[in-house]
């Protein structure tokens, strides 16, 4: 038979290499990426985009009421549901966020929360106060 003579010979390893871990050696085998960057690509491609809603002349004189109830009595709770544009794509999504009105700021048109969060003022859509 082939191999009788050393198959149960003592494997003694390389003096000058350590092994290599089980990590590293599973790594030598892993698949690659031949195109990289387009799987990003598929999902940057497929991810779901809402349009923005324009608003009636209505709706506007509304948010403007609840803005001047914020702006004189920033102690209540606020619900504001606003527009966030995608960076990449036509469109973007809706976001609400629940905090409290820091300031109203009419020269740069942004509402700043207590959280930090600064909100243009012509992406809002609704506006709930906690008193209502």
């Amino acid at each position: 038979m082939k191999y009788d003579d050393i198959i149960n010979l003592p494997y003694h390893g390389s003096k000058r290499k350590s092994r290599m871990s089980i990590k590293e050696r599973a790594c030598q085998f892993a698949p690659f990426d031949a195109l990289e960057g387009f799987s990003d690509t598929i999902i940057e491609t497929s991810r779901l985009t809402t349009k923005r809603i324009e608003i009636s002349e209505d709706l506007k004189i509304k948010l403007n009421e609840k803005l001047n109830i914020i702006d004189s009595d920033k102690s209540k709770e606020v619900t504001i549901t606003y527009f966030v544009p995608d960076r990449y794509k036509s469109g973007g999504k809706y976001k609400s966020v629940k905090s409290f009105v820091k300031k109203i700021d009419l020269i740069n048109n942004l509402i700043i929360l207590t959280n930090k969060t600064n909100i243009p003022i012509k992406e809002i859509i609704d506006i709930k106060i906690s008193c209502f």
